[in-house]
């Protein structure tokens, strides 16, 4: 009995879906700041490196579970072996409840900001505004002394919009929106690298972030970071991309898709990078300062060097409402896909009515995304995504490419891939996830947790690191283990016939 899902209306469609879960705020500020302190253009070789031999056969192997298998994380692991379904569920439920819930309040900051950059609402101190006046941040993450309003406000419309894009569905709903964020996100994203380089000092920013200094590649921490990097890029071990690819078609070019998507997500960051250090090289023009005592990580630069730089450029208010929209439009472009895993795994398994669903996730997502709209919200959420990202989401990978190499059959994926892809996977790519790939995901974990036992993540106390992290991240385990133990509503789901090399259904 065949099960009718969804599909994508066109391959466009699916590839604009797949890169605006890719393409983050991350992209914008965060490999930027990275490939600036791990050598500059000297960076992109292990990048590249990085990308071709874990992120796109990661990609590729997403992709070929959810085609293969037809289903959402769950079910797809679930046709598999039913004991492997937890490590389905465990990924959609801790960005549900983890990783969304606070990636909706950073995109309502950048929402506030848009209106806060027509009028340079930061005056003089930028850095004094966002920290106590916008957030009113305490000393410590335990010091929890209200919700703020305006934050909180911003962050429902936020959810507000992926409930009505996600609630109309793949086709009318994700699809569409993404027809729309895509392009206007990349038009956004050029014009404002082509107007920043036009500012007085840009070149030296440029050249500050692109010029070779071959002597750091040399650390294997810089190779870490750049594994690390486009694992989180290209939103692998989220379940996101698995859910995609079970809506494409039969006879969809797998291989080729996974290759458009990283690099599409990769020239992305790189020329997004180069807008940033061109405006942080005017800055440090005008001020007279040298350009490594303007830079800052990650949401420093977005929200305390970039006011500071409006406030002095041509035109900085228009430029500031531009750059913040993008940041809003690569931030809901990821946040729908990461709803959507969700969703469709409760759909597969229950067989519920998708508006009920998606009305009942936001809602409650919502309600989770209030913690991190308090006076605390940014310590919380810098010790939610320290533990999610860096030990969810890896363990997560792990257990997919033993779940697809070793428990299911990495040849008969790579044959699934292969009779419809005009990019073919070697056979080398079947060593890569057995092996190559696990090795890189336990050498970046072991690496983590050698740090956080010789000091605790962030200058947090252990009991905070516990309480908030530890915590969170066993309270989405339980969820997950929760939603295993239901039965599925139609067993025959979890049914998918055996195919020999030549897609013949082989009678078991």
């Amino acid at each position: 009995m065949a099960v009718n899902r969804d599909q994508w209306n066109s391959q466009i469609g699916f590839l604009f879906a797949a890169v605006g879960s890719a393409v983050g705020l991350g992209n914008i500020w965060r490999f930027s700041y990275m490939a600036y302190e791990h050598g500059g253009g000297a960076f992109l070789i292990p990048y590249v490196v990085a990308l071709v031999t874990c992120g796109i056969p990661l990609l590729v192997l997403e992709f070929a579970l959810g085609h293969e298998r037809t289903g959402s994380a769950p079910l797809a692991f679930a046709k598999i072996n039913r004991k492997a379904e937890f490590f389905g569920w465990w990924p959609v439920s801790f960005v549900m409840f983890g990783i969304v819930l606070y990636y909706c309040v950073i995109i309502a900051w950048c929402l506030n900001y848009c209106f806060y950059s027509l009028s340079f609402a930061w005056g003089q101190d930028p850095n004094g505004f966002f920290f106590k006046e916008f957030l009113k941040l305490p000393k410590g993450p335990l010091e929890i002394h209200g919700i703020n309003l305006k934050i909180l406000l911003s962050t429902a419309v936020i959810w507000f919009l992926n409930w009505l894009i996600v609630f109309r569905g793949i086709g009318k709903g994700i699809e569409l929106a993404n027809k729309i964020f895509m392009p206007l996100l990349f038009f956004l994203t050029l014009f404002l690298v082509f107007w920043a380089l036009t500012l007085p000092g840009a070149t030296d920013g440029a050249l500050a972030y692109l010029r070779p200094n071959f002597q750091k590649i040399s650390r294997i921490g810089v190779w870490i970071d750049a594994y690390s990097q486009i694992f989180f890029s290209l939103s692998l071990g989220f379940g996101i991309m698995i859910a995609y690819a079970s809506y494409l078609p039969r006879k969809a070019d797998i291989a080729k898709n996974a290759v458009m998507t990283s690099i599409m997500d990769s020239l992305f960051a790189i020329v997004a990078g180069l807008g940033v250090f061109a405006v942080l090289g005017f800055m440090a023009n005008a001020k007279g300062l040298p350009i490594s005592k303007v830079v800052s990580e990650s949401i420093g630069l977005a929200f305390v060097a970039y006011p500071q730089a409006l406030s002095i450029m041509p035109g900085g208010s228009y430029f500031g409402v531009f750059f913040f929209l993008s940041l809003v439009v690569a931030g809901l472009s990821s946040s729908i896909s990461i709803l959507e895993a969700f969703t469709s795994a409760v759909i597969d398994k229950f067989n519920m009515n998708r508006g009920f669903v998606v009305s009942a996730v936001c809602f409650v997502g919502f309600l989770g995304s209030a913690i991190f709209t308090t006076n605390a919200g940014l310590f919380w959420l810098d010790i939610v995504d320290h533990f999610l990202t860096h030990y969810g989401l890896v363990v997560v990978g792990i257990a997919e490419c033993i779940i697809g190499a070793w428990v299911f059959d990495v040849e008969r994926l790579r044959r699934h891939v292969n009779k419809t892809s005009s990019i073919k996977m070697p056979k080398v790519w079947d060593g890569i996830i057995r092996y190559f790939v696990p090795a890189i995901l336990l050498t970046i974990v072991a690496g983590d947790l050698y740090a956080e036992i010789h000091k605790p993540y962030g200058g947090y106390s252990w009991f905070a690191l516990a309480m908030i992290g530890i915590n969170w991240m066993m309270f989405t385990i339980l969820i997950a283990a929760f939603l295993t133990k239901f039965p599925w509503h139609y067993e025959y789901m979890l049914y998918t016939p055996d195919e020999d090399e030549e897609g013949q259904n082989i009678k078991e």
